[in-house]
Parts: structure tokens; C-alpha cells; sequence
């Protein structure tokens, strides 16, 4: 879906898993668009916002933030991995990263993916993922992103070109 607020409020209105947005965004990060998975009979059962900006070393990057209901594979998608959840081994050592919701830390892990930096975790009894172009762009992780809900509260959120990520 093409980046604006009328995309967001059809996401918004069919998600029953959250619609995760670093608030405030980094610095030149622009909101690039918005991807779902689901029915008219289940909703969105998976929802992934796409941010684009300046990468924290230099360089243009993309980062997608996928909440996802165990077992839908979205985020494992977008991270090139096989299967549909973060895979054997995941969260049994020290989380590599974490993010910030509703004031508490949320564990994150980094994956061993190609091309991508790819975290996930668990937030809400759902996936958190966030994949990051190119790899590089993983430091961005560093700042421990503070996460708003877009289902609690619209934002008036920055909206940039669209992301080829997500197609």
C-alpha cells in the first residue's frame, strides 16, 4: 500500500495484531509504506510498516517492522528466512538488541540472515520482527526504538516514497 493516512486507517481498521511505528522516528526517517496479511473473515493477522532514511553509517536504508501471530512467516519472509517463525535456537542466549513499549524493554535477537538485519522477538503474545537494508543499517537497533501502537492513537506520521521492500 502507497504511504498516507488513508493506507494507515485501512491497516489500522483490519489489524488484530499491532501496528508497530518507532515514535518519535529516527532522525530522516520517513514512513514508505504499509503491507498486510489476512481475510475479510480473520482481519490482518500480520502487519508490516516500512520506514526509509538516512542509515546510521552513512547511506540510504529501509527498515520493516513486521507483527505477525506465530506461524504466518511475513517477518521470516522479509528476513529471507525458511519458515514461517525465527527458527531453531532462537532467545536462548542474551538478547542482541531491544526496543521500548509502553515504557518496558522488549528482547530482541538478532537472526543469522543474508543481505538483512533481522531482529525478532515477542511483544503481546505476537512476533516483533524488524529487518533492516542493507545489512550495515543494523546498528540502528543500537537506540533502543521506542514502539507505538497506530491502533491506540493515529500519529501524525511522515510519509516518504514508496518502499520496493515491501512489493
Amino acid at each position: 500500500m502507497r504511504p498516507c493516512a488513508e493506507a494507515l486507517e485501512a491497516v489500522r481498521s483490519r489489524a488484530r495484531v499491532p501496528v508497530w511505528v518507532p515514535w518519535p522516528p529516527p532522525t530522516g526517517w520517513l514512513v514508505s509504506g504499509f503491507a498486510e496479511v489476512g481475510d475479510e473473515r480473520s482481519g490482518a493477522i500480520a502487519v508490516a510498516v516500512a520506514l526509509s532514511g538516512p542509515s546510521p553509517i552513512g547511506g540510504p536504508a529501509d527498515l520493516v517492522l513486521v507483527a505477525e501471530e506465530p506461524g504466518v512467516g511475513l517477518g521470516a519472509s522479509y528476513a529471507g528466512l525458511k519458515g514461517p517463525d525465527p527458527g531453531h535456537g532462537f532467545g536462548v542466549t542474551a538478547p542482541n538488541a531491544k526496543v521500548e513499549i509502553d515504557g518496558h524493554p522488549v528482547s530482541m535477537w538478532a537472526l543469522g540472515t543474508e543481505k538483512t538485519a533481522a531482529y525478532a522477538g515477542e511483544a503481546l503474545a505476537n512476533w516483533i520482527w524488524a529487518v533492516l537494508w542493507p545489512e550495515s543499517a543494523g546498528v540502528l537497533m543500537v537506540e533502543q526504538l521506542a514502539l507505538r501502537d497506530l491502533r491506540e492513537a493515529p500519529l501524525d506520521l511522515p510519509y516518504g516514497a514508496a518502499c520496493p521492500r515491501l512489493t
